[in-house]
């Protein structure tokens, strides 16, 4: 078996926090049983570029289980958690390639090695996976039945794809999943980024300003732990909607370059590029603290380049010294002395200084990504090259199992009450 890893004499820890996890993931451990009896992804083939944590793990043995070969590595250079990876490979036999801290040619070596055992299905968290093989990787596509992709970030990318005409086998949205954007978003990223920062920082909250860049359901989910923690919320949006409801739900709503001079805290949570600037940084306040929660490290303008290279604007441009002043933390000294601290490059916080979202979470998203991967499976031939939703039976068995392993019951219609949902004819 090939894999790389940075040490498997880590399994012992990695396998032992994959147990822990797995004993929040109810809802996928049932999907595992099934999967054992009725092999519904036997033979096939299939290339996951996830973060690897400890959830992760419990979906690649569930893919397993259901007959799957499978094969993982990294969606982000400092997502990778070591031990885990470790036990995959030592007692799962998983391949995994995957490195905490990989540089850019190592990510894409490990991209490419995934995609060496030629897959049948692709499973993505960022699109990175599938936008090579759309590039460098075109003899792959005519033996791909589909794949599956979590992230907002990368259903914008995919999307693109589809709209421009260049997608190429069909794939299933699970980011758009209701049991996936209502929790794994909201209470995922709220809670997870959170701790990232206070483990990155172990400053208090409480008291301070805490910008939150973009209002999603990930957005919703940061303002409101950061509330949660006694932080006084400014909410940053470019859509009126979005801000209107910010504004409903009791935060200040203000541009960027309003914002600047405000934030002790800064968080970008957009899915976009560039939303905090160089003309930000100049009037941040002395100490800032900023880090991105979004999937990929562009959010934040560290440093941007011209076509030959060389750096012509960003926090990187403005600086006249840096140093790595904790193991997260990059402290930039501006002109005058005023300094700005960057959390994890600017990557997603919760999972370079923390451990990403709690497996409860976890446990919704990930079984959408195992049952879309058996409907793929099973109805490939059917679907197009475009990007489709979750199928709606698949979230709602998914929500129903969930409340069942949180010995939750709620009401059903009586043929009444269906009978009148179903009719035009009574009125008042």
């Amino acid at each position: 078996m090939n894999y790389d890893i940075k040490d498997i004499a880590l399994a012992t820890t990695g396998k032992l926090r994959i147990e822990w996890a797995n004993q929040s993931m109810p809802v996928l451990n049932l999907i595992q049983k099934r999967f054992e009896q009725e092999k519904p992804l036997k033979g096939v083939r299939l290339s996951a570029c996830l973060h690897i944590t400890t959830e992760t793990g419990n979906l690649a043995r569930t893919l397993k289980a259901g007959g799957a070969e499978v094969m993982l590595c990294a969606s982000n250079p400092l997502s990778t958690q070591d031990d885990v990876a470790a036990a995959l490979v030592k007692d799962y036999e998983i391949p995994v390639f995957a490195i905490k801290g990989e540089d850019h040619t190592t990510y894409y070596d490990h991209i490419n090695a995934v995609l060496d055992q030629r897959p049948r299905i692709t499973m993505d968290d960022g699109a990175d996976l599938v936008s090579t093989i759309h590039a460098q990787r075109v003899d792959l596509i005519e033996n791909i039945l589909g794949g599956t992709e979590e992230t907002t970030t990368g259903i914008i990318r995919l999307r693109s794809m589809a709209d421009k005409g260049v997608l190429k086998f069909p794939l299933i949205a699970v980011n758009d999943a209701e049991t996936k954007h209502f929790f794994d978003n909201r209470y995922g990223t709220g809670q997870s980024t959170i701790d990232g920062i206070v483990r990155a920082t172990n400053r208090l909250l409480a008291g301070s300003t805490f910008v939150v860049c973009g209002y999603g359901w990930c957005g919703k989910g940061v303002a409101m732990r950061a509330a949660g923690m006694g932080a006084n919320v400014v909410v940053t949006e470019v859509d009126p909607l979005k801000a209107l409801e910010a504004v409903m739900d009791g935060y200040r709503v203000m541009p960027i370059a309003e914002a600047a001079p405000k934030g002790d805290f800064f968080c970008t949570v957009t899915g976009d590029i560039n939303v905090i600037r160089e003309e930000h940084f100049n009037e941040m306040k002395d100490g800032a603290i900023i880090c991105n929660s979004g999937h990929f490290n562009v959010e934040l303008e560290i440093v941007r380049r011209d076509d030959q290279g060389s750096i012509v604007g960003g926090l990187e441009r403005l600086a006249i010294g840096k140093r790595k002043i904790r193991e997260f933390i990059e402290e930039y000294t501006l002109p005058g002395g005023k300094k700005i601290n960057l959390l994890a490059e600017g990557r997603l916080i919760n999972l370079a200084s923390a451990e990403g979202h709690p497996s409860s979470v976890m446990d919704m998203s990930f079984a959408n990504q195992a049952l879309s991967a058996e409907y793929i499976a099973k109805y490939a031939e059917e679907l197009k090259s475009l990007v489709y939703p979750v199928p709606r039976n698949i979230d709602r068995e998914i929500a129903r199992l969930k409340l069942k392993s949180m010995g939750i019951t709620i009401d059903t219609l009586t043929a009444e009450q269906e009978k009148y949902l179903a009719s035009w004819e009574m009125g008042t």
